[in-house]
């Protein structure tokens, strides 16, 4: 077997819901080196609200610019949020507007392209909302715009869109298949019948493997970029199974990990799908290298946006003293912040005992939320061994001590906020680089398994 390639710094492409960001790692340490970022802005003009693409090229294109000055970088791998495709002309060009994955279709379409997707049986897909199935997406746009539709001849998994930009190479890979697409069937390793249902299969690009070259960056973008090497491009992967990804090179199963970002994405790794709920968001992923993964997963950090902005800033010492009293007094947020998707995906947001609270209590309730939420999603895909949450979520420290609380196990916190890049520039065949972790053993919180009884008892 040849030996990976040894490359000193990777540049990753890293476009989330909120964000996308260009950063440069140090393969020996795992370390950001060099980081830029921009907002993913959403177009509300034209045929249906879209992602703003030359934007993003342009921000990527720019911040390559100044990092291959310094400190430079010998491969650029990608990765991005899912339930996205692109549509190709056949020159390669957008045949359609990347469509946001947030916009709601028109009645009659939900309901056809509800008789028309496979059973959760053979996808391990549930019905979502808006479009967060990529083949309702598909669905919406080859019905509600023929002409448009018509030009298409190629479509595409959207971390792999980005990929093709810059090396002329079209692909598709398996862990934005298989992220609630309802396209593929994670059990045969085959697209599903939906595919044949909508009449695409001639369309979709081929499958490659997330840690393929697919090539080097195209000579005329090589030179706006300044390279003065070739540097090749890797295939790409979905966001969360990046955050995934070095955990299962590095740990043994079975163990959880949390991935935390606009949504809060959980993996059972060793678990098993026989008792996924598809009515609670509970759902199959298809790891880098083909396996299906056991998930749950709501929209905690959408949610943590939200309250923090009603909220306000709080010290954080003042939420630490404010958990016993907000325990004691059943001072509750009952879900959904954000509504739709998540365990209990019919509710809607409702405080209890919050007359007169603080705003350190408030805060502290919020934080209690998010643990009870995290717990719930994990039990419903059967998660053992210890939780390790990665993102943004790292960094709570009243949340975490919570979690630990409530699982009865330990949890490792990552608090590097780049979990994601550093799975992208694994892809490259660089070994994880250990990082810094905080770990959380369980400790008895007074009052909080009566308090989580309530929580549920309040949704009955």
């Amino acid at each position: 077997m040849s030996k990976p390639p040894a490359y000193r710094r990777i540049a990753v492409l890293d476009i989330g819901k909120t964000n996308a960001k260009v950063v440069v790692l140090d393969s020996q340490t795992g370390m950001e080196i060099a980081a830029a970022k921009t907002a993913n802005t959403v177009i509300r003009s034209g045929i249906y609200p879209r992602y703003d693409i030359e934007s993003i090229w342009g921000f990527a294109i720019d911040a390559l610019k100044s990092f291959a000055a310094k400190p430079g970088f010998d491969a650029i791998s990608i990765t991005t949020h899912g339930a996205s495709a692109a549509l190709l002309s056949a020159d390669g060009k957008l045949a359609m507007p990347v469509l946001d994955y947030e916009h709601e279709y028109p009645q009659e379409i939900r309901d056809a392209y509800t008789a028309l997707r496979p059973p959760f049986s053979e996808t391990y897909s549930p019905r979502q909302s808006m479009g967060l199935n990529v083949g309702a997406q598909l669905h919406y746009q080859k019905t509600a715009f023929t002409q448009e539709f018509a030009k298409v001849a190629t479509i595409v998994t959207y971390p792999q869109y980005w990929a093709g930009r810059l090396t002329g190479v079209t692909a598709n890979e398996l862990t934005s298949l298989g992220c609630h697409t309802d396209l593929w069937n994670p059990k045969t390793g085959e697209y599903s019948s939906l595919v044949d249902r909508l009449g695409i299969r001639n369309l979709m690009a081929p499958i490659r493997s997330a840690f393929d070259a697919l090539g080097p960056v195209l000579p005329d973008i090589a030179a706006e970029i300044g390279l003065t090497a070739e540097i090749p491009v890797y295939c790409g992967i979905h966001d969360s199974n990046a955050s995934l990804l070095p955990h299962l090179v590095a740990r043994t199963a079975p163990f959880a990990v949390v991935s935390t970002g606009t949504w809060v994405i959980n993996f059972g790794v060793g678990g098993d799908l026989t008792h996924l709920d598809p009515k609670r968001d509970a759902l199959a992923n298809v790891d880098a290298y083909g396996r299906a993964v056991p998930s749950s997963r709501f929209m905690g950090g959408r949610e943590f946006e939200i309250l923090s902005a009603e909220i306000g800033n709080v010290p954080l010492e003042d939420v630490a003293a404010a958990v016993g009293p907000v325990v004691a007094g059943n001072l509750m947020l009952l879900p959904n912040v954000a509504p739709g998707s998540g365990p209990f995906p019919d509710r809607k947001r409702h405080w209890l005992n919050a007359d007169g609270a603080s705003p350190a209590q408030r805060y502290a309730a919020m934080c209690l939320y998010l643990a009870l939420m995290t717990e719930a999603c994990l039990g419903l895909i059967g998660a053992n061994g210890p939780v390790i949450v990665e993102g943004p979520f790292a960094l709570n420290e009243t949340y975490l001590k919570v979690l630990a609380a409530l699982m009865g196990r330990d949890v490792i916190a990552l608090p590097g906020s780049t979990g994601t890049s550093q799975g992208a520039a694994l892809l490259t065949g660089i070994r994880p680089a250990p990082g810094p972790e905080r770990r959380f053993t369980p400790a008895a919180i007074a009052g909080l398994k009566d308090y989580r009884c309530a929580w549920h008892a309040a949704m009955a």
